[in-house]
């Protein structure tokens, strides 16, 4: 590599060692995507500047990045219509009587299967299985970091094996141009070979089975048995667990509904910016409406209302803006390819499938993005597979499974900073307490990986 490849990658480590240093993410994110742009701008910080601002504004131009920030915000709404009428108290209330989540392994349990169950899209699954979570582990004594882990390590690892959703649809489009009689075959190979994803699901329901953890998260869990945790908000009387089971219910099935509508019968085929979007405004209405007929709400209040709920998430959908913008400014910067490259010139084939899984991990975790990683890298890992002898599912199953990896170690990953929001903690403290889980993980992975590359050689 040469000293103009290396500086490539320069932005996204600042951008980490900034928001480690300082936590205050928005000043890491700033900061990197200025010196991507002066980069991009042949070293002038002044076009650096100019560059970031307008790359921010392309940034709307793209309709499905639009519609996940409108989604996150809009989400906000709903949320506070569900607590304000006793909803979310009520769903926790409820679930507490009927024993389903009486106990700490049960109430882990409902949440990893809360998770699991929703895989239609991971932003859907984090929000709607967090703000369960949230009153329930607060109830319980578990931590919000607990909570952020379960939910993180169950969204996408599930949505990346189970592959009907807007997931599948991607990675289909990214392989149907390399001439496989059928690239589905090839996309359902991916899932045995997803070392990853499948060691993540069987770490989340060991931690909730036994009630045991480790590293920082298990320090966390001690200081919050002792002191109590993380305070409560504004409290409300428990209401009816309908108020908030109907508004996620309508969330939930009105995505895969609208998925199956845009993709012409095929959820594969469905825009999943396009359903989270249409589905959030009508799951909001409905808990607004239930708000309005439980009393609870002053008359003529109810739009203030959910202004106030999009408030709330405004901090955390600026940090999603942010992390956007510095994809799109790293994107043009050539990073991914760059640490794409690093896999094309590794002479031994059997070891391409760990060292794919490698890059794509390293990838993921400067650029924040997973779907970023596969566009980046899908075209380098199959022509790669091909070339080298080493099966093409093998190779993809390596991308998809290290852009998660990626995803869960990187403070300015959007789903780690979606936990974090949706579990209501810190996303410094929830990639710190997250990481000892997701590197021995990866390390299994990697394990796999050369395993798998020597039968398969």
């Amino acid at each position: 590599m040469t000293a103009g490849d290396w500086l490539t990658i320069l932005p996204p480590v600042v951008a980490l060692a900034i928001a480690v240093w300082t936590r205050n993410v928005y000043i890491a994110l700033g900061i990197a995507i200025w010196l991507s742009e002066t980069l991009v701008s042949s070293f002038n910080p002044a076009l650096g500047l100019t560059g970031g601002i307008e790359r921010a504004v392309s940034v709307f131009g793209d309709a499905g990045n639009t519609r996940i920030l409108l989604f996150c915000l809009i989400i906000g709404a709903m949320i506070e219509y569900m607590r304000r009428s006793g909803g979310i108290s009520g769903m926790v209330d409820w679930l507490i009587r009927s024993g389903a989540a009486r106990t700490r392994r049960r109430a882990g349990t409902v949440t990893a299967l809360t998770g699991t169950i929703i895989f239609v899209e991971t932003n859907i699954s984090l929000l709607a299985t967090g703000i369960m979570g949230r009153p329930l582990f607060d109830r319980l004594k578990m931590s919000r970091e607990r909570l952020a882990y379960l939910i993180d390590s169950t969204s996408a690892p599930v949505s990346v094996i189970i592959l009907l959703n807007g997931w599948g649809a991607y990675v289909l489009a990214l392989i149907s141009g390399y001439g496989f009689d059928n690239p589905l075959q090839i996309l359902i190979g991916t899932i045995p070979f997803n070392f990853y994803a499948v060691l993540t699901l069987i770490g989340v329901y060991l931690t909730v089975f036994t009630d045991r953890t480790i590293g920082p998260l298990k320090t966390r869990e001690a200081e919050v048995q002792e002191t109590g945790g993380a305070e409560p908000g504004e409290a409300e009387a428990p209401g009816r667990a309908m108020d908030m089971g109907l508004p996620v219910a309508v969330l939930v099935l009105g995505a895969l509904g609208f998925m199956a509508w845009t993709g012409g019968g095929n959820l594969l085929q469905g825009s999943g910016s396009k359903s989270i979007l249409w589905a959030i405004c009508i799951a909001t209405a409905v808990a607004g409406i239930l708000l309005w007929r439980s009393g609870r709400e002053e008359k003529g209040s109810l739009i203030q209302t959910g202004f106030k709920g999009m408030g709330e998430l405004l901090p955390a959908v600026t940090v999603i803006f942010l992390a956007i913008v510095l994809g799109a400014s790293l994107k043009a910067l050539g990073t991914g390819e760059v640490l794409g490259s690093l896999a094309a010139g590794f002479p031994l084939a059997w070891a391409l499938p760990a060292i794919i899984f490698i890059v794509a991990g390293l990838t993921s975790f400067t650029t924040g993005t997973s779907w970023g990683t596969y566009g980046i890298l899908v075209p380098v890992a199959i022509p790669l597979a091909l070339g080298a002898g080493v099966p093409p599912s093998l190779a993809l199953a390596a991308v998809l499974g290290g852009g998660v990896f990626g995803d869960h170690c990187s403070p300015i990953s959007d789903t780690s900073i979606i936990a974090s929001l949706a579990a209501e903690c810190e996303l410094i403290e929830h990639v710190r307490t997250q990481l000892p889980y997701a590197l021995i993980t990866g390390a299994g992975a990697v394990m796999l990986y050369l395993v798998a590359g020597l039968v398969t050689a």
